[in-house]
């Protein structure tokens, strides 16, 4: 027999903690035969939570929507769920239970008279719970349902799944920056060994250069380092010195060794500061003997000069040193200098003790000159006086025969020439330096020359080595008819000299850049630094447009554009326009000439000689330009 079912109410109650339980369940029982609905008397969540009891709900932390027998998600750690069901009042028959979780059980679980039902450790997930009555008729009665869903245990919530992660990137940057540090901190520690290293290698490297640098010649020396090995080298003119202690081997044998190693080293001392102002080289001691040479390792005219010069201060210093000896009563040492002019080959002896040393029939000659001489002069040979004879007063002392050489002229320096010298007490004025300074300007001229004739570059055809000789030639042609002096002829024609040379570096700014040469350069060759800035001055005035502001730069500019007078005229218009196209400066021939033309008209010589020496006129140039054109 079934009997009828009974309608319910469905009640919300209270929400507290996010959880949705069955509120209140209210019965309006229709006069029937028989209940069968299960009536819940008492849920409990975990081991103590009561949320009903009695028909009333206990707890307001849980409630169920409104017809729906849903709860709120459960969480994990109230996973053990407590169903206690009880008979209606007006059921008069005996009742069994059947219960079924969805989601844990498989099936209804058999019938039981036990109006108790629990569940503990649920794991997550949505289940829902079934309940019914089975009458003694064996019929079943309305199930009872309530939906549920326990949530994920707190460490595998999605925003603890977020924060693992969070966690874990720190944990992995940690490690990274801990390694990170770590190895840097190796790598600071080596790198500090590693500059402790090189920094002493750097000093020894530099003891070691500066060793080598008192040794031997700087070029000498780079050379070695660089090719474990130096060339022999020739040289057509250099200039010898030797000096000697008249008397040396009696005074060792009476004087204190200490004191004689003492006063030996005073003058050698004195004397290598007298070489290196002269830019002489020290060959080496030996004894009493000092031994040095001009012209070597850098090649110049100027060498029997410095050394003649070099040895008039040496004799001055022992002189000076004399007098103060015998002002205390002591006796001094005199020395005998010889010098010659001639060639010699010079190069490093040695393996394991290295010295530069110099060899030939001129090192000879002038230890001839030496012993030949007398204590406190300088002795030096024919073929020194014919390179010194125009600065120094000479006195001839007769011939010295010389084997395989015959018999040569000998000399004394009486001093410099009265007109070359500072109030004709002995010392160069600047007339000296004028004269000695043209020398150098031939030095100048050889090597300038040559770094051009090797370096320029094959694309140009017009601004080569060729017209820089021209403007120097056209320099000094001009130079001397306007009537310059020896000293502004020799800065004008350095800047001549220099002033295309910044085309070893290309077209752009090269005015500026033969400046950067000229700075660099000169001071090499006593260039003083007016000097220099006066060349440099003379050279930017031949950069277009052309403006000069005195007569040097008159006589530059005039130099610089002599060809627009001459004959061979259009074969440096062919030049210079081959030099554009290669340069991308023009596109043609064509398009160089139409510029040249208006320049050519406007264009007029500053200086009187400039015009005079003008062969063909800026009119027919024009004409011609045009013709080809």
């Amino acid at each position: 027999m079934k009997f009828p079912r009974k309608k319910y109410n469905y009640l919300l109650i209270f929400f507290i903690s996010g959880l949705l339980v069955p509120g209140y369940l209210s019965a309006q029982a229709p006069e029937q035969k028989e209940i069968l609905v299960p009536v819940l008397n008492k849920f409990i969540l975990g081991n103590d939570s009561v949320c009903f009891s009695n028909g009333n709900w206990v707890s307001d932390n849980f409630y169920i929507d409104l017809g729906k027998y849903t709860l709120s998600p459960i969480p994990f750690y109230l996973n053990s769920l407590y169903f206690e069901f009880k008979l209606p009042e007006n059921s008069n028959s005996p009742l069994n239970f059947q219960y079924f979780l969805e989601g844990f059980d498989d099936d209804w679980l058999n019938f039981t008279f036990n109006n108790i039902k629990e569940y503990t450790y649920l794991d997550e997930g949505e289940y829902i719970f079934h309940a019914r009555y089975l009458n003694a008729a064996g019929e079943a009665g309305e199930t009872f349902s309530l939906n549920f869903r326990i949530m994920p245990p707190v460490y595998r919530s999605k925003i603890v799944y977020f924060i693992y992660v969070i966690f874990v990137a720190l944990i992995l940057w940690s490690i990274i920056k801990a390694r990170s540090f770590q190895f840097a901190k190796e790598r600071y520690k080596l790198e500090r060994i590693i500059n402790e290293r090189t920094e002493e290698m750097v000093k020894e490297m530099d003891k070691t250069e500066n060793l080598l640098a008192n040794v031997l010649p700087k070029d000498t020396a780079d050379e070695l380092k660089s090719k474990g090995k130096v060339a022999k080298k020739k040289y057509k003119m250099a200039t010898v010195l030797f000096s000697d202690i008249q008397g040396f081997t009696k005074i060792a044998e009476e004087m204190n060794p200490e004191k004689l190693i003492d006063e030996l080293d005073t003058f050698f001392f004195h004397f290598d500061s007298v070489a290196e102002k002269y830019n002489i080289e020290k060959i080496k001691t030996i004894g009493d003997a000092y031994m040095c040479a001009g012209g070597i390792p850098d090649k110049n005219r100027t060498n029997p000069i410095e050394v003649v010069l070099a040895a008039i201060e040496m004799q001055e210093y022992m002189k000076k040193l004399k007098k103060e000896a015998k002002s205390r009563g002591q006796n001094f040492w005199d020395i005998r200098i010889g010098i010659h002019t001639g060639p010699v080959i010079a190069g490093v002896v040695g393996q394991k003790k290295l010295s530069y040393d110099i060899w030939g029939d001129t090192v000879n000659t002038a230890s001839r000159m030496e012993s030949s001489g007398e204590a406190g002069k300088v002795n030096i040979s024919g073929s020194t006086y014919d390179f010194v004879k125009g600065f120094f007063i000479c006195e001839y002392r007769g011939k010295m025969p010389v084997k395989y050489k015959g018999e040569i002229d000998m000399y004394f320096v009486n001093g410099i020439r009265p007109e070359l010298s500072i109030n004709m007490k002995g010392s160069p004025n600047e007339k000296f330096r004028i004269r000695l300074q043209l020398l150098r300007l031939l030095d100048v001229e050889e090597d300038i020359l040559m770094k051009m004739e090797k370096e320029l570059r094959e694309n140009l055809s017009f601004h080569n080595f060729k017209h820089t000789l021209n403007v120097s030639t056209q320099v000094e042609l001009i130079g001397r008819a306007e009537g310059i002096s020896d000293e502004e002829m020799i800065l004008v024609q350095t800047a001549a000299l220099f002033h295309d040379s910044g085309f070893l570096d290309g077209l752009k700014n090269h005015k500026q850049t033969s400046c950067f040469y000229v700075r660099d350069i000169l001071p090499k060759y006593g260039y003083l630094n007016d000097q220099i800035e006066t060349v440099c001055k003379l050279i930017m005035s031949t950069q277009a447009p052309i403006s000069p502001d005195n007569k040097l730069e008159e006589i530059i500019c005039d130099a610089n554009l002599a060809y627009l007078g001459r004959v061979d005229f259009i074969d440096n218009m062919k030049n210079q326009a081959k030099e554009m196209i290669n340069n991308n400066v023009v596109s043609s021939e064509k398009e160089w000439f139409e510029k040249q033309i208006s320049f050519i008209k406007d264009h007029e010589f500053y200086t009187a000689t400039a015009r005079v020496l003008r062969e063909v006129s800026k009119e027919e140039q024009g004409k011609i330009l045009e013709e080809l054109i």
